[in-house]
């Protein structure tokens, strides 16, 4: 094993000691209690199958699945999922167990609310579908359970819920990617020109629908693809599962054969907070950075492993950030999309670099079973029966998927800043120079219309470092900043040094420019600076810092940030604004009592 994987996997280990003994013993109680079918008052049992027709007392002695889904068909992504219960009550048949949807949670598309006010509760999201995914498994009759999740904060929020219920063998369904339609990079483009106003928004609008077209995820190595690339180098949902297309008669192999994986975890008694071992979540951290995948899952991986018993820290991300390479390069890190991505050999190319490169734990519990050997391999139809096997990739591309001795960069993509301003993360893995040093002015916004307005009217004129406040989880619930991408992009086009600085979010589609993200203030000192402050954002050193007196400069007194946060239901989140906790600890209301 690669030293520094070694070593930061103990770190987590030793500081997790006491969290995940005390979360191991709350999945030994409830191993030993749930399901509770036997003991149920015969009332309680009528209830629980009463929506399923005839019944008979055989019933009632079959292993019990509960589904968790996401359908809904405002989301492309978790369009697939209106038909996948039916199919795995039907192949239940065959296996002698009993399925039934057991709640649905919320999901919301962050590609619809981007700019908008609604997009000050997508990370708020999570927390919510992990609240519903607890309502929907508290009926303590199952005796395993199906998540049915793809998107943003959907998987996440799946995953914290379902880790809760850790005594539960657990497994994972995704609903795959839309075929490719206009690459992302034409796509980009055409945002610039019209932002830049060389085109309308009509024949904008008309690039957009051929970008975004069918049911399936994104095409794009957003913070969706990333999810599903994580769930399998995790081992939580099955090999080739993430980027297999929507379409498919593979897609639907796979969905069925999820149940033979859960009913084989059930007979072995293996729940899902059990399954994933610190050695499962140092694998998750790795597979992000070695495929440049979407910083939110920074603030994910710690919310989601808090709730698995395990305190990871942005320490334990820079240090494996230093040592993993990037070999991966899927839009916007590189040109190819997702599906591209999988003809080259995908997930199971990634994965089997880096176990060449002793940078996977090997020894890790799965919904496959027992090592990675099984996410080496990919799925295939033959003579009607699904197979995994170790074949070469349809379309090979080292431009796509190289080796972790010839990276595309040496690090992970993603540096971690700090300084006497703020502490945050910026997404290099898509920059031209990683090592850029912007030395600039500050302009100061609290709201992102502000900084288009600016853009618009002209007011852009020298290199300048933005800063806009007032975008963290407490303010606003830390709502993604993408409205800025294409405005910023020009302005780069035009020979300006611009970058950002931001208690906020960019997420996966983020890296085409600097933007130090989730900006965490310094003793109030970010929301001291004012416009025309010289300020310099160092990537390589890793530093952002106030070129000036610092002592006069801290005796200011902070901005203070108004937000009404009211409208489109945006009141109803106080209670999360008013609990939720710093990026850094996983932006959580439930990071007190875990």
């Amino acid at each position: 094993m690669h030293p520094v994987i070694e070593s930061v996997t103990l770190d987590i280990e030793k500081r997790s000691h006491k969290s995940r003994s005390r979360y191991l013993e709350l999945v030994k109680n409830y191993k030993d209690i749930s399901p509770n079918r036997d003991s149920m008052s015969c009332s309680n049992l009528a209830h629980t199958y009463a929506a399923c027709g005839k019944q008979n007392s055989n019933q009632t002695q079959k292993p019990m699945i509960g589904i968790i889904s996401a359908y809904n068909d405002m989301l492309s992504a978790h369009a697939p999922f209106a038909n996948y219960p039916e199919i795995l009550k039907q192949h239940a048949l065959n296996l002698d167990l009993h399925v039934q949807v057991a709640a649905g949670v919320p999901a919301m598309c962050d590609g619809i609310t981007q700019g908008e006010p609604g997009m000050e509760l997508s990370l708020f999201s999570r927390d919510t579908i992990a609240l519903s995914t607890a309502v929907g498994l508290s009926h303590n009759v199952f005796d395993g359970a199906i998540c049915m999740g793809t998107c943003d904060k959907i998987v996440p929020g799946l995953l914290i819920g379902a880790l809760r219920f850790g005594h539960l063998p657990t497994i994972f369904v995704p609903g795959g990617p839309m075929h490719s339609g206009i690459s992302n990079a034409d796509k980009a483009e055409k945002r610039k020109e019209f932002s830049a106003g060389k085109i309308d928004r009509i024949e904008l609008l008309a690039i957009e629908q051929s970008a975004y077209h069918s049911p399936g995820t994104c095409t794009f190595y957003g913070t969706a693809n990333t999810n599903q690339l994580i769930a399998e180098a995790m081992g939580f949902q099955l090999a080739g599962a993430a980027f297999t297309p929507s379409n498919s008669p593979l897609r639907n192999q796979l969905t069925m054969h999820s149940l033979n994986a859960l009913k084989n975890l059930i007979t072995k008694k293996i729940g899902l907070g059990e399954m994933l071992d610190v050695k499962n979540w140092v694998n998750g951290i790795v597979a992000l950075l070695a495929s440049g995948g979407s910083t939110n899952l920074v603030i994910h991986l710690i919310a989601m492993a808090q709730a698995g018993g395990y305190k990871i820290t942005l320490e334990d991300f820079a240090k494996l950030s230093s040592a993993v390479p990037l070999i991966c390069s899927v839009y916007p890190n590189g040109s190819a999309d997702v599906n591209e991505f999988h003809q080259a050999g995908g997930i199971a190319k990634m994965l089997e670099e880096l176990v060449n490169a002793k940078m996977l734990h090997e020894d890790v519990e799965t919904v496959m079973g027992q090592g990675m050997e099984s996410f080496l391999k990919s799925p295939s139809i033959v003579q009607d029966s699904l197979i995994w096997e170790k074949t070469p990739p349809p379309a090979p591309n080292p431009k796509i998927i190289t080796s972790c001795k010839s990276p595309f960069k040496t690090n992970g993509g993603i540096r971690f800043i700090k300084g006497d301003i703020a502490s945050g993360i910026i997404k290099v893995s898509a920059l031209k120079n990683e090592n850029a040093i912007i030395s600039a002015k500050a302009k100061v916004f609290t709201d992102q219309i502000e900084v288009v307005r600016s853009f618009r009217d002209g007011e852009f004129i020298e290199d300048t470092l933005i800063v806009l406040l007032g975008q963290s989880p407490k303010h606003n619930g830390m709502p993604e900043l993408h409205k800025l991408s294409s405005p910023i992009g020009v302005l780069r086009d035009q020979g300006l040094n611009i970058a950002l600085v931001t208690d906020g979010r960019m997420s996966g589609a983020s890296g085409s420019f600097p933007a130090m993200i989730h900006a965490v203030s310094q003793n109030e000192n970010l929301y001291r600076i004012k416009n025309g402050d010289q300020l310099t954002l160092d990537l390589a050193a890793e530093t952002l810092s106030f070129d000036g007196n610092m002592s006069e400069f801290e005796q200011r007194i902070p901005r203070e940030i108004q937000q009404t946060n009211i409208g489109l239901g945006r009141e109803l989140f106080d209670l999360f604004r008013d609990k939720v906790s710093s990026p850094e600890t996983g932006a959580s209301i439930f990071h007190d009592n875990l």
